[in-house]
């Protein structure tokens, strides 16, 4: 069976921002990676909030000129737009000092990443990682389109659908990032492969 995505750690806090900024018509951004795993799931949450009304863009860094994760080109970029949320998928855990920066230019942070978590962790509204040492959530290796799918069923509160609606881009993510198939990412990947027969 799939967890309850509000076990994880800062996720109710995600999600209350997400649904604050929707409500009030807010711009916000999901900021991806530029491999399978991150594009999936700025499309992925992009689709997502886009569907349920959302004014919402998706942003991947261009991979010579701006690197890998949040960076300063990026954030002041989205800011000219109109950005003043952005959320980060499969990167950002890292994003100590690009965190001060959207602080400084009024932009809020949600970051939902996979990767470890280092000793400090960055100064956001909410920091969404189930390998957060403070966290309890039973499957410590989702990619970063498992997280990202989890944001958008804590939004929706009908995981199934949102399953349902994306288990291909979930199962693509999942697979190129090479992830354990074990606990979630069995049903991820089971149910993906088969959605990607009817794609």
């Amino acid at each position: 069976p799939l967890c309850d995505p509000f076990l994880m750690t800062d996720m109710a806090m995600a999600a209350g921002r997400v649904a604050v900024a929707m409500a009030q018509g807010e711009k916000m951004a999901v900021f991806g990676d530029y491999d399978v795993d991150g594009i999936t799931a700025t499309c992925l949450l992009t689709d997502f909030l886009r569907s349920c009304g959302a004014k919402c863009l998706s942003y991947i860094p261009g991979r010579l000129e701006e690197g890998y994760g949040l960076n300063p080109i990026a954030i002041r970029q989205l800011s000219s737009e109109g950005v003043r949320l952005i959320i980060t998928v499969d990167c950002g855990i890292t994003a100590v000092e690009e965190a001060q920066l959207c602080k400084q230019m009024g932009i809020d942070l949600v970051i939902t990443d996979h990767h470890e978590c280092k000793d400090t962790l960055p100064e956001a509204i909410a920091v969404v990682d189930p390998h957060r040492p403070d966290g309890g959530y039973p499957h410590k290796n989702l990619s970063g389109v498992g997280v990202a799918f989890k944001l958008a069923a804590a939004l929706s509160a009908d995981q199934e659908q949102v399953l349902n609606d994306y288990a291909d881009m979930v199962c693509l993510g999942t697979v190129a990032d090479v992830m354990p198939l074990q606990g979630e990412n069995r049903v991820f990947v089971a149910r993906g492969l088969e959605a990607l027969r009817h794609t």
